[in-house]
């Protein structure tokens, strides 16, 4: 996309929040409203990355604070994967992900990606118009599903639902978009465990995003995220398998949750 192209994007964008946001403080909303007891402003949750016997980097999830996007209360997610000294030399990580998270309806507003992995540098936003079901991205203007989520936004929305009558292999289905593209996203729930993590040991909900094709997950299955088997629904463990190996990240310390963690067995 040339520069005049990409900069007409951006004319169009601005004055889109403009008016958008202006006629949203005037027109009620017909969104769903998800009962969320799971997380609050506040929350954060800090991993270590293994690689075999290797802590390889840390990842901090945290929900800084809430804003206003076109109208709605929004949560605030950061999402930060940084490699550790000792490991840079080998490979450099630097990501940061960030999303904004409709507060009663649980599906995003706007979802920025800052990519810096060894050589590779990428940034990329998107502005997900959930009444006009648009999303306005740095690479053009797409159509969306209502309540299409970001990567980041399904694992939120994941933690508000109901585990507790499903029976194995049971699955919910998504919709994810990524770079300029709508997947179906599927979570497939695949029992009950018990975890050993630096934070503690858990009880926990194992489950496992699907993604058809494209996206940030493999259509065969590569990832497996482990929740703490309560009300708060934590992200405990996720393991991600390549090509040798895995690569897991687990839960180290947490502070700020939105009630008693009651699946945490002991220290």
């Amino acid at each position: 996309m040339n520069f005049k192209l990409r900069l007409s994007y951006l004319v169009f964008y601005l004055a889109f929040l403009f008016v958008n946001n202006n006629f949203a403080q005037t027109m009620p909303d017909s969104f769903r409203v998800i009962k969320n007891n799971s997380f609050k402003v506040g929350e954060k949750l800090t991993f270590k990355i293994k690689y075999g016997f290797v802590t390889a980097g840390i990842s901090v999830m945290q929900i800084k604070d809430e804003k206003i996007i076109s109208g709605r209360k929004v949560n605030h997610v950061v999402f930060e994967v940084n490699s550790v000294p000792s490991f840079d030399w080998i490979y450099k990580v630097r990501d940061r992900y960030e999303t904004f998270i409709d507060v009663e309806g649980v599906f995003p507003w706007r979802f920025e990606q800052h990519i810096r992995e060894g050589g590779y540098k990428r940034d990329y936003s998107a502005y997900f118009d959930q009444r006009n079901d648009k999303a306005y991205t740095s690479e053009g203007v797409f159509d969306i599903p209502k309540y299409v989520n970001d990567i980041i936004s399904a694992l939120y929305l994941s933690r508000t639902f109901d585990y507790s009558k499903l029976k194995v292999n049971d699955e919910f289905h998504l919709k994810n978009f990524h770079k300029g593209k709508t997947y179906d996203l599927d979570l497939v729930y695949r029992g009950k465990e018990e975890i050993n993590v630096p934070a503690g040991k858990f009880k926990s909900i194992l489950v496992e995003p699907i993604v058809k094709a494209g996206g940030l997950f493999k259509s065969e299955g590569s990832i497996y995220v482990w929740l703490s088997d309560d009300e708060l629904k934590v992200p405990i463990k996720v393991k991600s398998k390549i090509v040798v190996g895995s690569i897991d990240a687990v839960l180290s310390d947490y502070t700020g949750l939105a009630g008693e963690f009651k699946a945490k067995i002991s220290k």
